[in-house]
């Protein structure tokens, strides 16, 4: 097994975001509807490992989400958390954090 073969990287996908009290949200209920500050065809971000890498549409396929990947982020080694990048028989490579 190749040494990139070890390497795990959660995928995760942001649709947007809000802010409100704790108070409101402990408050909730099961099937609550929680408003994002986007609208439905604002792309999303696509983060590996909590750090942006991509962004995309959501698509629908009968019952099945998917994620159409719109464009790539590009971020150069030296801007990226460095906790999030190590060595690896003599090669740096960025890592799970």
């Amino acid at each position: 097994m190749t040494t990139i073969e070890d390497i795990t990287v959660g995928i995760s996908v942001e649709l947007g975001c809000t802010y409100m009290p704790i108070y409101q949200l402990l408050r909730m209920g099961r099937g609550a509807v929680i408003e994002l500050d986007t609208d439905e065809g604002d792309d999303v971000r696509l983060l590996a490992n909590n750090i942006p890498v991509a962004k995309g549409q959501v698509i629908l396929r009968g019952e099945r989400v998917g994620i159409t990947v719109t464009g790539v982020l590009h971020r150069d080694i030296e801007h990226r958390p460095l906790e999030t990048v190590k060595k690896i028989k003599g090669k740096t490579v960025q890592t799970g954090s």
